[in-house]
């Protein structure tokens, strides 16, 4: 079988849509007999599976993934193994013995992603790369690389709650600096301490980021069977050529078009954060 790794500098490489190479392993009888790094050649989040599918490989290890992402490579038929970190050959020795365990969708909060794309989808989900999904933070605190649970709520300047893990009954668990949350939401916690309540107030471009103009496309109803029957306003999920899932909402349609957008509904909002940290792990 093949296992294909999120490649950069010997390590794993931490935003699998923004990787620009996989180190591909070819695996016998549980033992590495070969490997390479191959381009992606400017692959983008919707043509990473396919990418992959078209290598035959059978495993991913990557860091940071989301829903979308997963998504499109479950549909390929390739297993996922996500929250990888340090050097590639000593992972994949790890997973061939059993030792590493996967953190599943892991970009997907105000986040991730998410969403998005998020994967991180560069246009919305999981801070719409304009906050959050940095490979490496530009922030530093005692807590970034270690696991974290805070409760939170979010709301916007008019005071709306449009999030809130307190009515879920459950705080948020994600690795601080690790590009699974929005970029401010990630940088306030990485200098909390447990027990400690802050509040916040992010901008855009600390947050999800500006609308992209280019997330917006109108297409032929012919184009899209039952496409005729969609509303405005209402939200629906989009398939690219490749499978993965792309949210999308209709913003317009006339008698033979319709249109979509394909930004995160926060794009271009700014947000505010109650936060409190619950535990350090």
């Amino acid at each position: 079988m093949k296992i294909a790794v999120t490649y950069a500098n010997g390590e794993v490489f931490q935003h699998f849509g923004h990787t620009e190479s996989f180190k591909i392993y070819e695996v016998e009888d549980g033992h590495v007999v070969s490997s390479e790094v191959i381009g992606t050649n400017g692959s983008g989040h919707d043509a990473l599976a396919g990418f992959l599918a078209d290598l035959s490989v059978s495993v991913l290890v990557c860091g940071g993934i989301g829903d979308g992402a997963q998504a499109a490579l479950s549909a390929a038929g390739i297993e996922i193994c996500s929250g990888a970190q340090g050097d590639a050959d000593a992972v994949v020795e790890a997973y061939l013995n059993g030792s590493l365990e996967s953190e599943g969708v892991n970009c997907d909060h105000h986040h991730g992603d998410e969403e998005d794309d998020c994967d991180c989808g560069c246009s919305g989900g999981c801070g719409g790369c304009g906050g959050g999904c940095h490979s490496a933070p530009s922030f530093e605190g005692p807590n970034v690389g270690k696991r974290c649970k805070t409760h939170y709520r979010g709301t916007l300047n008019d005071g709306t709650v449009f999030d809130s893990s307190y009515e879920r009954g459950e705080p948020l668990e994600f690795v601080c600096g690790r590009g699974m949350m929005i970029y401010g939401y990630d940088a306030a916690v990485a200098n909390m301490e447990v027990g400690q309540s802050i509040d916040i107030h992010l901008t855009p471009d600390e947050a999800y980021g500006y609308p992209n103009p280019n997330a917006i496309f109108t297409i032929p109803f012919a184009q899209l069977p039952g496409s005729e029957e969609l509303t405005v306003g209402q939200r629906v999920v989009l398939y690219t050529t490749s499978g993965q899932p792309a949210p999308v909402r209709v913003t317009a349609r006339d008698e033979s078009t319709i249109t979509f957008d394909a930004n995160h509904e926060m794009a271009g909002k700014e947000l505010n954060f109650h936060i409190e940290l619950v535990e350090v792990l």
